[in-house]
C-alpha cells in the first residue's frame, strides 16, 4: 500500500510511504534535512510498523512539539488505518 502523508510541525512537508502488510517497504521525505532523512528512511526499511513507532514516537526537534521521525510515526498509525 502507498501513501502520502502531509507533515505539520517540520521542516519536511510530506512523507511517502509503501507498506507491505505491517512491514515498512519504503520512506521518502519531500523537504527537511536530506542526508538525515535519507538515513531515517534506510533505517527504518524492512522494519515492522510497530517497531519503528515505538522507537522514534515523541522525539522533538529543538523547541518543536515534534520532529519529522515522530510525523514518520504519524504517517504510518494513519496507513495502518486505512
Amino acid at each position: 500500500m502507498k501513501t502520502v502523508y502531509y507533515t505539520q510541525g517540520t521542516c519536511s512537508q510530506a512523507i511517502e510511504l509503501e507498506l507491505d502488510g505491517e512491514v515498512v517497504k519504503s520512506v521518502r521525505f519531500a523537504g527537511g534535512c536530506h542526508g538525515n532523512l535519507q538515513g531515517i528512511a534506510r533505517l527504518v526499511e524492512g522494519m515492522k510498523v510497530s517497531d519503528v513507532i515505538a522507537r522514534l514516537n515523541g522525539i522533538r526537534c529543538g523547541m518543536k512539539a515534534t520532529s519529522c521521525p515522530d510525523q514518520l510515526c504519524r504517517a504510518l498509525e494513519q496507513a495502518m488505518q486505512q
